[in-house]
């Protein structure tokens, strides 16, 4: 770690994250999971999709480190602010999802206890997670960051690419899966 403290403050926690400190951003996580979840768990009543957000929330705070620019003490706003979002987004989007997702074959994903500990010990990995990201074919890492870090619709993500939903939607989930296994491969 670079000489940050447990009390270093988020925007500090946030840059070192930015260039690849897994310790900045394992503190980071620890400081705000608690609100984080809380959030989600206001905006969706639902404790388990609460579980499955907060990951996409540390995902796309991760991802999107090196672009967080402090106007406040704490980045636990802009953190609620990606909560909101993703829970915005999840259910405006939740049952067309659910629809492609079947038309695919994919299986919905389902986040135990084991696997929200594991969020916390990727967020500690986070700069090897982030060059996975980068080792991805354009096309998926390109869709993963506009669904992940930037919340597109699927729809503008398509029109962008000049493809259709379906297979953007294909390539954020074959962008996952690789990244799933590869994470896998890593803890064997």
């Amino acid at each position: 770690m670079a000489d940050l403290r447990p009390d270093a403050d988020d925007a500090e926690l946030l840059e070192a994250s930015a260039r690849g400190d897994r310790d900045a951003f394992g503190i980071f996580y620890g400081r705000h999971l608690a609100a984080v979840l809380a959030t989600l768990l206001a905006e969706t009543r639902d404790p388990e999709l609460a579980g499955d957000l907060a990951a996409e929330v540390f995902a796309a705070a991760l991802l999107g480190a090196g672009r967080y620019r402090p106007d406040q003490p704490t980045a636990l706003p802009w953190l609620c602010g990606i909560a909101r979002n993703k829970a915005r987004g999840s259910r405006r989007h939740g049952r067309a999802e659910d629809r492609a997702r079947r038309r695919l074959g994919i299986p919905r994903e389902q986040l135990d206890d084991h696997d929200l500990e594991r969020v916390e010990e990727l967020a500690a990995e986070s700069g090897w997670v982030a060059g996975l990201v980068d080792q991805l074919p354009d096309s998926q890492r390109f869709a993963v960051r506009a669904r992940v870090i930037e919340e597109r619709d699927y729809r503008e993500i398509a029109a962008q690419l000049g493809s259709s939903e379906a297979a953007v939607r294909q390539q954020v989930s074959r962008a996952l899966s690789w990244l799933r296994t590869r994470m896998q491969e890593r803890n064997r």
